[in-house]
């Protein structure tokens, strides 16, 4: 009989693809699918052989871990450098003649990008539930006091009061 098809996946190159695959944000399902296998396959798979289940984590960690650093960067604001460049044609100087191209810097400029209140607000109410959550718990306590005239009066009284107005 063949070796089972989960044990091309235990070896090294195997989980190394995996982990690609989990890093690239892949769901569970697309893996299984570039498996070859169903995804409840994959999730039989994932707990029998723990070496699948922390290869597909550890994958997936790294990229929450980038897309967490991306959202901190864009809500804190950033600068960075941006090149230009030009192709340029080479010409030899005795003879005139073009003798290729290259590429050349033409110009180079530090941009700012300012920070973004959506990410910061993003991270706020993730980060600090209990201070930026939109929904608040407010507990009221005490006796609510309706001043109401009537209050001491009966059915039958009020009944009167009614009819003769």
């Amino acid at each position: 009989m063949a070796k089972g098809k989960y044990e091309q996946w235990l070896t090294e190159e195997g989980l190394l693809q995996l982990e690609a695959w989990a890093r690239n944000g892949l769901t569970d399902e697309q893996i299984a699918a570039n498996m070859g296998i169903t995804r409840s396959t994959l999730n039989e798979w994932k707990k029998k052989y723990s070496d699948i289940s922390d290869t597909l984590k550890r994958g997936k960690d790294i990229v929450d871990i980038q897309v967490e650093n991306a959202l901190l960067k864009r809500a804190l604001g950033y600068t960075y450098i941006e090149t230009t460049q030009e192709r340029v044609d080479d010409y030899d100087p005795h003879t005139g003649l073009k003798t290729g191209s290259h590429m050349e810097v033409t110009k180079t400029v530090t941009k700012e990008v300012q920070p973004d209140t959506t990410a910061q607000i993003f991270w706020l109410k993730n980060r600090k539930p209990d201070t930026w959550r939109d929904k608040r718990d407010v507990g009221i306590e005490g006796t609510l006091n309706t001043n109401n005239p009537f209050a001491d009066l009966s059915t039958e009284d009020l009944k009167k009061l009614i009819n003769h107005d």
